[in-house]
């Protein structure tokens, strides 16, 4: 599945999506995609002049954000009709549970993600997986879910504080003995 395919059926657009290519699936099963991560990616604007080679980590919460597109291209790649992902439906991120960060993926790594689904119900899909940069593991998922929901369904935003200052980026850690658990 080549980029304009991955477009035809997630509604993520640049910068937010993180899918480039898909190498293989078998649809209901397992798949099999590639993200290049380039320094030129919108979460290295911020870095100065000073910034050290570890400020070029991927973001955890962007490896799993590509780890879910790939999760959501296996679901939808198997479904048809009144299944397939409408312009009046949406695609949530419910959670992801035993989530570990292994490694670090840096520029002018590929980054490629292993994903099974494991079970479909109703709206609701299970998937398990890895993410690999070249042969060194970097993360794992126990447990992901998804949600089509209608958009209808899902409400607008409460007006209140925007949490603008807050940092919610997932930490990693970066040893080789132990991952961090993000749950």
């Amino acid at each position: 599945m080549n980029a304009a395919e991955i477009r035809a059926v997630l509604p993520q657009r640049h910068p937010l999506l993180l899918v480039d290519r898909v190498t293989s699936m078998q649809p209901g099963d397992v798949i099999e995609t590639v993200k290049a991560i380039t320094a030129t990616e919108p979460c290295y604007a911020h870095l100065g002049d000073d910034a050290t080679a570890e400020d070029y980590a991927y973001p955890a919460s962007l490896l799993i954000e590509s780890f879910g597109q790939s999760a959501a291209l296996l679901w939808l790649a198997g479904t048809t009709g009144s299944d397939r992902l409408t312009d009046d439906a949406l695609l949530l991120f419910v959670g992801a549970r035993e989530y570990t960060v292994e490694g670090r993926a840096y520029p002018g790594d590929v980054v490629r993600h292993v994903v099974r689904l494991e079970r479909v119900v109703a709206d609701t899909a299970f998937a398990t997986g890895e993410s690999w940069v070249g042969q060194r593991r970097i993360a794992t998922v126990g447990s992901l879910m998804a949600a089509r929901r209608p958009r209808s369904a899902v409400a607008e935003p409460a007006a209140g504080p925007t949490g603008a200052g807050v940092d919610r980026t997932i930490p990693a850690n970066t040893s080789a003995q132990g991952g961090r658990h993000v749950r």
